[in-house]
């Protein structure tokens, strides 16, 4: 693809969604990430998007945008399922299991649809549809309980807010598996939304072990809320396509560094 027609591409990309990442404009574009971040510079220099950790976004434009659910749903399918994969193994009979929100944690709920019966505590419509009607591949076995929290529906559909940061502080859980809209070595694990920040951090406060899921594209990419440093994860569930500079921030940081190969 001629570098005016990429141009064009990276426009458009970024003016519907607001935020893009390098790995996603490269799979778009069927190029390289350098020619990516060269394209992105340009584009920067000329004033038509801005960089940002990651990717690029609108000019000005604060990193609180959220994708929604369907679009996140088809990106990175093969690392999300290798993640999902690994973090199924953790799963025990009788477990009570925290399930935040994201494609991610979703891409767990269909190892576990027929997997043991355990308990699920999630604040994800679409988990706790999938516990109820089953995966693509059969029918849900119904022997897990399923308790799904209120709230406020964000566009990625997670539940957020007072109601659900209150049924959380009620609950006590074995593990949960947290999904995340970036990571970081300085901001740690963010979300471009306020309130979800704060109903994971009474996710994490309601588990004994906190278990976060993220490919490798979350690298280097900052939401606006905090939602805890890179220490406060016990355990850390990523691709083998995350970098080695990336690895080595990790494993100096998170208890349990796991590497899921896709």
């Amino acid at each position: 693809m001629l570098q005016a027609a990429r141009h064009s591409a990276i426009i458009d990309a970024v003016q519907r969604e607001r935020v893009v990442r390098v790995s996603d404009l490269a799979q778009l574009l069927g190029v390289s990430p350098m020619t990516v971040r060269r394209d992105i510079e340009a584009l920067e220099e000329a004033g038509r998007v801005e960089r940002i950790h990651g990717g690029a976004k609108l000019p000005g434009d604060a990193s609180t945008h959220e994708p929604g659910f369907e679009l996140k749903s088809t990106q990175l399918t093969a690392e999300k399922h290798a993640i999902a994969v690994e973090a199924a193994s953790l799963v025990q009979e009788g477990m009570a299991i925290g399930l935040g929100a994201g494609t991610t944690t979703w891409a767990l709920a269909k190892e576990l649809v027929n997997g043991p019966r355990i308990t699920v505590v999630t604040n994800s419509v679409r988990i706790a549809d999938l516990f109820h009607h089953g995966s693509s591949s059969g029918p849900a076995r119904f022997g897990s309980t399923v308790i799904l929290i209120g709230g406020e529906r964000t566009p990625s559909d997670a539940l957020v807010g007072p109601i659900a940061t209150s049924s959380l502080k009620q609950l006590h859980l074995d593990v949960l598996f947290l999904g995340v809209h970036g990571m970081d070595g300085h901001a740690g694990f963010t979300t471009p939304n306020l309130l979800e920040a704060e109903t994971n951090r009474a996710f994490m406060a309601s588990a004994r072990s906190t278990v976060v899921l993220a490919d490798h594209s979350k690298w280097g990419v900052v939401g606006i809320a905090s939602i805890a440093q890179l220490e406060e994860a016990d355990e850390l569930i990523t691709d083998s396509l995350l970098g080695e500079d990336a690895r080595r921030v990790l494993a100096e940081n998170v208890a349990k560094l796991r590497i899921a190969e896709a």
